[in-house]
């Protein structure tokens, strides 16, 4: 990987970049740009993706755009639910998207197994409207298929994204190689300390989706993390970032606006918190702010703390 972006070791003895940029929910003809400025300008080497997020052709073009050598950048992508059975042909489909042949790292989008023979590609539903879940499918299956792919050479690293405790260790008791990253929505409102602290224990790197909280995010107006933002000179959003490298967390803000993807990696680097500074932050939660922005209609178990 290129020096210009600081990286982290992996579980597994890979480097990965720290700051990624996150695409979820990014428009086809805006993700192109976004892409090829991140990695051609802005500093990233890092590219965070789904099948589930419909955009990974533009993904691909923005990467072919940059110019950039495809050994110098990190591609993660995500299995989806209803491929938890077939996972192969769900990474073949991500891999002819993006024009590669192989991605850096690939993670089980959510700990759930929906109905691949259901009433729609990715989100299938019974008659009453709840989502259609295999629910006696182990995921120690799909774990299998996932460390099979890593021999064949499709995929570097494997990870999980989503996954509580309690689903990390559905998989963790059986599983030859133990996952390099659990992807979560991670920030000052949602800490999730109990579950890191476990991750930590078994070597599972956390990583961060919208660190930056939802569209309208609170987070950004929170008047703690304003007022050591203008302490510093800088705005919310690099308080809110930093906090989390701060902490070990590879980051994955999502933009597509130049500017904003510049400031997202450079500016959090550069910003020290101080220990009083980081305890504040660390406490908005348990002091009565805990808030998770992403919420789907799961119809099973998750068995995190704040959602059962």
């Amino acid at each position: 990987m290129a020096s210009t972006s600081p990286t982290v070791t992996l579980n597994d003895g890979r480097q990965i970049p720290l700051v990624g940029l996150g695409t979820w929910q990014s428009p086809k003809d805006q993700v192109i740009n976004a892409v090829e400025y991140a990695l051609k300008e802005g500093g990233y080497k890092h590219i965070d993706c789904a099948y589930a997020y419909g955009n990974e052709d533009a993904v691909g073009e923005g990467i072919r755009r940059s110019g950039v050598p495809r050994s110098d950048i990190w591609i993660t992508s995500k299995v989806w639910p209803t491929f938890l059975n077939r996972v192969e042909e769900c990474l073949d489909e991500t891999l002819k998207r993006l024009g590669t042949d192989y991605v850096d790292l690939y993670l089980i989008h959510w700990p759930i197994h929906l109905n691949p023979n259901g009433n729609h590609p990715l989100f299938p539903t019974l008659p009453d409207g709840v989502r259609d879940v295999i629910h006696d499918w182990p995921l120690s299956k799909t774990w299998e298929e996932m460390e099979g792919l890593v021999k064949k050479g499709k995929v570097k690293s494997i990870g999980v994204s989503n996954f509580s405790e309690l689903k990390l260790k559905e998989i963790l008791d059986g599983a030859t190689t133990v996952p390099a990253v659990n992807q979560l929505e991670l920030h000052v409102y949602n800490p999730q300390k109990k579950l890191l602290k476990f991750m930590e224990e078994k070597g599972i790197k956390a990583q961060a989706y919208s660190p930056l909280g939802s569209t309208n995010s609170p987070l950004m107006k929170d008047e703690t993390v304003v007022e050591i933002a203008q302490s510093k000179g800088v705005e919310p959003s690099t308080i809110l970032l930093a906090y989390l490298l701060a902490k070990g967390v590879i980051i994955l803000p999502k933009s597509v606006t130049p500017s904003r993807i510049a400031d997202n990696f450079a500016k959090p680097l550069s910003v020290t918190l101080t220990p009083e500074e980081l305890e504040k932050l660390d406490t908005l939660a348990e002091n009565g702010k805990q808030s998770r922005f992403i919420r789907p209609p799961w119809p099973v178990v998750l068995g995190f703390e704040d959602w059962i």
